[in-house]
């Protein structure tokens, strides 16, 4: 069973955020949070496997809640999917840049939720079509003005990063490549030290920033 924490500061819309949620079998509401200070508190307490992040909300807000519920020191860290209305582009970096494992809007339906959630908590990334449209955008008109050096990537690093950033997990990209999830491993360390960051996610959306996807 997945343990799914939903984090929304509204009633109805986190009701209905539940309801949905129960009607799947392998999905575990182990508690609702109406803020972001109940969210670390009741994470601490429910140890969920995903928390399900709204970003705007009174008092601690999505971004900072998340960037201290993946640092957390007391256990096993949750991982972060954001939920919510809001695409801006500052809004989606600052997330994923606060350690969130994906981004989807509320417009999405109900199976699209549903499979996001089990790939967060698979350690895949999940980025919703929209979203991942806004920071191509935000790279191809951020690349020509970069005053760094754009990294390099050899174009086998290039295409497992693009898997990656299709969902695939470390032995799904081993499989599609006839490669060893070993190699996968050590492509994407290289992948990581060039693009200077920690995890799957931000290479997705670093990469994208640079327009190297």
């Amino acid at each position: 069973m997945i343990r799914v924490l939903v984090v929304d500061d509204h009633p109805i819309v986190r009701a209905g955020i539940v309801g949905l949620l129960d009607t799947e079998p392998d999905f575990a509401i182990v508690a609702e949070a109406a803020s972001g200070e109940e969210a670390l508190e009741l994470s601490g307490r429910e140890r969920p496997d995903v928390v399900l992040m709204d970003l705007r909300m009174p008092g601690i807000g999505g971004v900072e809640a998340t960037r201290r519920l993946v640092r957390t020191e007391t256990g096993p860290a949750p991982r972060v999917l954001v939920f919510t209305t809001y695409e801006a582009d500052d809004q989606i970096l600052a997330a994923i840049e606060a350690g969130a494992s994906g981004y989807l809007v509320k417009a999405a339906p109900a199976e699209e939720l549903a499979a996001g959630i089990r790939a967060v908590a698979a350690g895949q990334t999940v980025l919703a079509p929209s979203i991942a449209a806004a920071l191509v955008a935000r790279a191809a008109g951020g690349a020509a003005t970069a005053a760094d050096p754009v990294p390099v990537l050899t174009p086998r690093e290039r295409e497992i990063l693009r898997l990656v950033a299709e969902g695939c997990s470390n032995p799904g990209i081993a499989g599609r490549l006839s490669i060893g999830e070993s190699t996968v491993k050590t492509h994407l360390l290289h992948v990581f030290e060039k693009l200077e960051v920690s995890d799957r996610t931000r290479a997705v959306t670093r990469a994208m920033e640079l327009g190297l996807l």
